[in-house]
């Protein structure tokens, strides 16, 4: 298997103008890519509208207070640790193959996106997502004034 060990963006760099952040975020992504390689919780992502998405984090087992949703610098933190409960007198475990670990799981927002809510609900945590272009950065058309 061929592993990228550096990637030389200046090519592209010179051909584009405003995009110095695009690139970033792609090599950020590319970086951390390979640090996150735990598949634990699943998730889904799916986009409900033009401007809406859902990211849908597998969160059974955990409760109220234990898993918590945080953007900071256009990352969505979604984060769980299960606060420790004891069986009660005589009980024990023959087999346990309910995870409860741990977890962070992180996403990079676009621009302009905003977490509208979370919700939990059957094991399901759902983060409601949404674009809301400022008007001044919307497409508009330039008059043309001719003499």
């Amino acid at each position: 298997m061929t592993r990228i060990t550096t990637l030389d963006l200046s090519p592209f760099y010179r051909n584009s103008i405003g995009v110095d952040k695009l690139f970033d975020r792609m090599m950020h992504q590319i970086d951390t890519a390979a640090a996150s390689t735990t598949n634990y919780p699943p998730y889904n992502i799916v986009k409900t509208g033009e401007n809406t998405y859902e990211i849908q984090v597998a969160v059974a087992g955990f409760t109220q207070g234990e898993v918590t949703v945080n953007v900071n610098e256009g990352q969505l933190i979604i984060a769980g640790e299960k606060i420790s409960t004891d069986l009660p007198e005589g009980h024990v475990y023959e087999h346990q193959g309910i995870s409860a670990r741990r977890f962070i799981r992180t996403f990079t927002l676009a621009e302009y996106v905003e977490v509208a809510n979370a919700q939990s609900r059957d094991g399901i945590l759902t983060v409601t997502l949404e674009r809301r272009v400022p008007e001044a950065m919307k497409p508009k058309t330039i008059a043309i004034a001719y003499e």
